[in-house]
């Protein structure tokens, strides 16, 4: 294994702050390492995020935004800041790494970014399903100007290799890491009053049941309609205490219509449809028994590794990177995207009769497991570190 350069300098982009927690994680793991390392990104406005700790962040872009027109100043802000971050680039110590983890307008932005090598980017997307023509050319331009381009998966890179037609020696897999921050936030908010169970009526105390949790954007590529079909078989039978279904996330969809379906289910359903902070999610995380993704699309979700950091049992869609993971470490259980009978039967024999509490456990401590090991970040941070050398080189 080669011996990793001590000291290289990070410029790890996200212009627009599209993930701060994956990027505030790496940097950070990257730092410890011994990196020097500068998020260049923008502000997030929707909520706290995690304190830089042994990097430097610049807020570089969108600074001068209207509130009132929000995108239409955004667009005219974009060039001259990414003709600013060219020209930092270019400014930059000699062993320096342009480590894009998102363009904003990819485009656009591939005729701004900086000529100066070496560059890496991380494929956090790849392509839509079904891509058409002109989309994999688009994406082909964009990769292409990368010296190494980063998949999560195999299934990733091998997308990259046989559908952008990316050199084989181009691509990468190193894995997407936990966001084990959460675990060990200074504070932490209790359960928000919408998922508190109601004030008891008598002073016996009521059987605990088991929670299905549905966390994050809310989105039709999502499968919140198939979650909600599938919970149709989840009856509780004589002498059982029913599960409870919890919808969590801020909507980025009418959900109107969902909410009058899980009404008529034989379960109760809360919802929690608005952005949820940092200090709200590990009590949240805490109370589910099982974690449900039942996305019809998606390479990679940072809902899928925030389960990981906190150790739950999980029930997920054979989609991307998500199947693979689940599959590969034996993290969850994995059903067909769209198959609502299949989902209601995995959650049923998580959440009924006298072997689920068993089966979860069993689940969780592999999630457990795969968090301390191949999705931890300090090893992460090694592999990324190794590929900062070879480019270098």
């Amino acid at each position: 294994m080669p011996t990793i350069i001590r000291g290289v300098n990070v410029k790890l982009i996200d212009p627009s702050a599209f993930t701060p927690p994956y990027d505030r994680a790496l940097a950070a793991a990257l730092a410890a390492e011994g990196a020097e390392v500068e998020l260049i990104t923008s502000e997030f406005t929707y909520g706290p995020v995690p304190e830089p700790v042994g990097y430097q962040v610049s807020c570089d872009f969108y600074r001068r935004i209207s509130p009132r027109f929000r995108r239409l100043s955004k667009a005219l802000g974009h060039v001259p800041e990414m003709r600013r971050l060219r020209r930092k680039i270019e400014s930059a110590p000699a062993a320096t790494v342009t480590h894009y983890q998102w363009l904003t307008m990819p485009r656009l932005d591939q005729h701004l970014i900086s000529d100066r090598r070496p560059r890496v980017m991380t494929a956090h997307y790849i392509l839509p399903p079904d891509p058409t023509a002109k989309q994999v050319k688009h994406a082909s331009k964009v990769f292409g100007r990368m010296d190494a381009v980063i998949a999560h998966s195999q299934l990733g890179a091998a997308r990259l290799v046989d559908e952008i037609e990316l050199d084989p020696e181009q691509v990468r897999v190193i894995p997407h890491g936990t966001f084990d921050y959460l675990t060990r936030l200074p504070e932490e908010k209790p359960l928000p009053p919408e998922l508190e169970p109601p004030a008891a009526h008598t002073g016996e105390e009521q059987p605990r049941p088991p929670v299905i949790l549905f966390f994050g954007l809310l989105r039709p590529y999502k499968g919140l309609d198939i979650l909600i079909r599938a919970a149709e078989q989840l009856a509780a039978e004589s002498g059982e205490t029913p599960p409870e279904l919890w919808i969590v996330g801020n909507p980025r969809m009418n959900v109107d219509e969902l909410k009058a379906a899980a009404s008529k289910l034989p379960l109760e359903v809360r919802w929690l449809t608005r952005f949820i902070e940092d200090p709200e999610i590990p009590a949240i995380m805490r109370r589910a028994d099982v974690l449900v993704l039942p996305y019809l699309d998606g390479e990679q979700s940072g809902v899928l590794y925030t389960g990981l950091a906190f150790g739950k049992a999980m029930v997920v869609s054979d989609v991307g990177g998500i199947g693979e993971v689940a599959r590969e470490h034996g993290i969850a259980r994995l059903v067909p995207p769209g198959d609502a009978d299949a989902l209601g039967r995995e959650l049923s024999e998580l959440t009924r009769g006298d072997g689920a509490a068993a089966a979860r456990e069993a689940l969780a401590a592999r999630s457990r497991a795969a968090a301390e090991g191949p999705f931890a970040w300090d090893e992460i941070a090694r592999q990324t570190l190794r590929l900062y050398d070879e480019v270098l080189k």
